[in-house]
């Protein structure tokens, strides 16, 4: 979650020739000497002498590449781009001579190092595809509900805040990477008709977004908790604990933290809370792999299909178009036209007895023009195999209708028994689970349904949960009674035991208040 200044665009251009040397003469010396200049800062050495420069490079090639002067005239380049600076170096002086010689330290810059780094994170995602992984989700929603439990405290510990801060800021963007990587596979499979890996894409998609269509609401509403219940005094403490000090302990420097995190903490929240007129990044990502899925699977379909029949007509195609534009003349052009699509040749006919005994008689040679030779008299009678054969006689008609008469009957039953079910457990009215006792076959598949649905959703045990069913008919509410008594529900199957808990279920009424 970062945020990028206004006044990027207004920056001077001079900071941005700490890059010149990507594209230089010399960029493979410059990148090397960059990098030892990177890995002697990590292991706190800060200046460096040219020899020391070009001792460090000749080990990082393996071999003896450049001299002195090069490394000179690479350290002196970089020093005019911003990248180095240079200092007189006094330490070695021994007699007047070396005091009179010009000898130098060189020293990496703030702007240089910000551009290696900036080189090493571009290197690292260029070559990486993007990771896909699913575990960001739950780490979020646990950390926005320490977040929660922290804002309800008088004085909350900034140490936590901050750590569940850097931490939640990190899985979010885990988790945006995740999804961008995600979405951008699946156009690239889409429209290169790559069908290599898109089951396990597929399969993936399916469970990443059902995921965050699960967890996006849960997550937004503890958002919307969070800033009721004061976040503004969690990143006024967190910004006051980072700038501690003489120096930076000013009301300017907690106004800049304090901004920066309100910045991060807008990203976050817009990702899964949406607005008037435009929506949560979570449901674009739905929306955007509703699309994307289905087409991938069309993809997959065709692929199949070519595969499996033997012509494949689109690809004839392809390949006659093709043919048609290396075409050397338009002569060319017409012998293939009448080569494809022509029908010249009169492979549906076949030559009489009468015609081969008369050719034996007369012993004619094979050279023989077609216009000097005997005529070619051919049957009047299509093959056998041909597209007039005869046609085989049509199979029976099954008749299915007592079959689908059964399935409706079957069909119907388990319709009125979700509907009895729904109309025992919707009626709004809040009642332990004890108070059940009983439960009918379709009534205990309903309710296990729903309940195991609460349970998944809930972060902490002790804490209530509401959510609705899986066709949006029912709202569900489950809350801990807090006195540790269990539920017994007699079933047809068994008896179904399990800590007690209040629950209500109602019916959810549409625009018109009419009932789903």
């Amino acid at each position: 979650m970062s945020s990028v200044p206004e006044n990027v665009a207004g920056r001077s251009p001079e900071r941005t020739q700490v890059f010149a040397y990507i594209n230089a003469d010399n960029a493979p010396l410059y990148r090397t000497i960059m990098r030892v200049f990177t890995e002697s800062k990590q292991r706190f050495l800060f200046q460096l002498r040219p020899q020391d420069v070009l001792e460090a490079v000749r080990i990082s090639v393996g071999q003896e590449t450049s001299g002195q002067p090069e490394i000179d005239s690479g350290l002196e380049q970089l020093c005019e781009w911003g990248n180095l600076q240079k200092h007189p170096d006094t330490t070695s002086v021994g007699t007047v001579d070396d005091f009179l010689k010009q000898r130098y330290v060189f020293q990496i810059t703030r702007h240089g190092e910000a551009a290696e780094r900036a080189l090493a994170f571009f290197d690292a995602a260029r070559e990486g595809d993007g990771e896909l992984q699913s575990t960001a989700l739950a780490d979020i929603r646990y950390l926005v509900q320490e977040l929660k439990q922290l804002s309800r405290e008088a004085e909350p510990d900034a140490g936590k805040i901050h750590r569940n801060l850097l931490v939640l800021r990190t899985r979010f963007e885990d988790l945006s990477a995740s999804a961008q990587a995600f979405i951008e596979r699946l156009e690239r499979s889409v429209h290169l008709q790559s069908v290599v890996g898109a089951r396990q894409l597929i399969d993936y998609g399916e469970r990443f977004v059902g995921d965050v269509v699960l967890a996006a609401d849960s997550i937004g509403e503890t958002i919307r908790d969070l800033g009721a219940a004061g976040l503004e005094r969690l990143i006024q403490a967190v910004a006051e604990s980072n700038v501690r000090g003489p120096i930076a302990a000013t009301p300017e420097g907690i106004a800049a933290v304090c901004d920066q995190w309100r910045s991060d903490w807008k990203r976050f929240r817009d990702w899964f809370i949406s607005h008037a007129g435009r929506p949560s990044n979570a449901e674009m990502l739905r929306e955007r792999a509703r699309t994307l899925i289905p087409a991938l699977l069309g993809v997959i379909t065709n692929t199949n299909d070519r595969q499996i029949h033997r012509i494949d007509r689109f690809n004839d195609f392809r390949v006659l178009a093709r043919w048609f534009a290396e075409a050397e003349s338009d002569a060319e052009a017409h012998r293939l036209w009448r080569a494809v699509f022509g029908l010249c040749p009169a492979r549906h006919l076949i030559i009489n007895d009468q015609t081969l005994d008369e050719y034996e008689a007369r012993q004619v040679p094979a050279n023989t023009s077609w216009l000097e030779a005997p005529p070619v008299r051919i049957a009047m009678r299509p093959r056998d195999y041909g597209r007039f054969s005869p046609a085989a006689d049509l199979s029976c008609i099954i008749d299915r209708t007592a079959e689908k008469e059964k399935l409706a009957a079957a069909a119907h039953e388990e319709a009125l028994r979700i509907l009895s079910a729904q109309g025992r457990f919707g009626v709004g009215g809040r009642m332990r689970l004890s108070e059940l006792e009983h439960l009918e076959t379709g009534e205990f598949d309903l309710f296990v349904g729903l309940l195991g649905e609460a349970v998944s959703a809930r972060v902490f045990a002790n804490e209530p949960v509401e959510i609705f069913s899986g066709d949006g008919r029912l709202r569900v509410k489950l809350e801990p009674t807090g006195d540790g008594r269990e539920a017994l529900i007699l079933t047809t199957n068994g008896v179904f035991r399990g800590p007690d808990h209040w629950i209500s279920i109602e019916h959810i009424l549409s625009v018109d208040g009419v009932l789903r």
